[in-house]
């Protein structure tokens, strides 16, 4: 039996699979705002003092599309390759280098779609506290936190991030949940409003690019 390589759902590639429909790709984008701004009350919301960072190239988008709503800069860490080898089918990674202006004395927002083991994004949290990041909080769609917690509690007593975000659209173990460290987003209404708006031929823009709900919600916070 030969070998296949499984293609992820966010790789453009995998539209022609189905090229008789599209493929929405669903953002949880206003639920991680509303629940950042009601943890926190005192952010203050410009480039001076946040940024929002892709751990690499494939979080570009989504950290671009959030950035842009709170009206401040972004910073990205991208795979710096060994093009003259290549080890398991690919050309190894030599470092993570990033780009991105200043951060010291900045709160740094971490965007990704998923944390797994968690080695690569704590890197990416340590890196950006050596950085002079003021606080690091972890935005990712899915925690399967694959190898356990060991690592997060280590890295968290050792001040490379904050706080973590994921939401409940997978298992969350009851020691996840006691963490101080961990944020439940809760997705239950929001996965509610995608069926019914299916279910009544409705279209999904607003709901999966709920631009105007989320620029409300900063320009209030902003003014309380």
């Amino acid at each position: 039996m030969g070998h296949h390589r499984i293609c992820p759902i966010h790789d453009p590639r995998v539209q022609n699979v189905v090229p008789l429909m599209g493929l929405e790709n669903v953002s949880p984008a206003l639920q991680f705002t509303q629940a950042l701004l009601t943890e926190y009350e005192d952010l203050i919301l410009d480039g001076d003092h946040m940024m929002f960072i892709a751990p690499d190239e494939g979080a570009t988008e989504r950290v671009v599309f959030l950035a842009s709503l709170f009206g401040v800069n972004i910073g990205m860490f991208y795979k710096r390759r060994d093009y003259t080898r290549i080890v398991n089918g690919s050309n190894p990674v030599i470092a993570h280098d990033f780009c991105g202006s200043g951060l010291a004395g900045k709160d740094a927002v971490i965007c990704d779609d998923m944390i797994a083991s968690g080695g690569s994004i704590l890197d990416t949290a340590r890196q950006l506290k050596e950085m002079g990041a003021k606080r690091v909080f972890l935005f990712a769609t899915f925690g399967l936190f694959t190898g356990g917690l060991d690592k997060f509690d280590q890295a968290y007593a050792n001040g490379w991030f904050d706080r973590i975000f994921t939401t409940n659209l997978v298992y969350q173990t009851p020691e996840l949940l006691r963490k101080e460290y961990y944020c439940s987003i809760k997705m239950d209404r929001y996965i509610a409003a995608l069926i019914d708006t299916l279910a009544n031929g409705n279209t999904l823009q607003e709901i999966i690019r709920p631009a105007g709900r989320i620029r409300e919600m900063l320009d209030l916070y902003r003014k309380v």
